[in-house]
């Protein structure tokens, strides 16, 4: 592999469907890339289109088009070598008998 190979990134746009829930039961927002493409560790995801708001109680679907911002090999291998460590950033460890918040 080339030195432009290691460092280069790449863009595609592809087209997706975004699914928000918003009922008592689910609240979450889900993409779907219509193609099969996949996202690896260190890719960026930017979804075009105007920004939306399901009201309670309700569920929505948006064809949209995202682009996929590639990480390079070397941005990639960082990130699988760091991934676990931002992780534990996002956990929170208590070995106390009690709890407080």
């Amino acid at each position: 592999m080339s030195l432009i190979g290691l460092i280069a990134r790449t863009r595609e746009d592809v087209p997706c469907t975004v699914e928000i829930n918003n009922t008592f039961e689910q609240l979450g927002a889900h993409l779907r890339f219509d193609n099969g493409v996949g996202v690896e560790p260190g890719d960026e995801v930017l979804v075009h289109g105007a920004p939306v708001s399901v009201p309670y109680g309700e569920t929505a679907t948006f064809e949209r088009t995202a682009t996929i911002t590639r990480a390079s090999a070397l941005e990639r291998a960082w990130t699988r070598a760091t991934g676990d460590f931002e992780f534990m950033e996002l956990c929170e460890f208590s070995f106390s008998e009690e709890a407080a918040l």
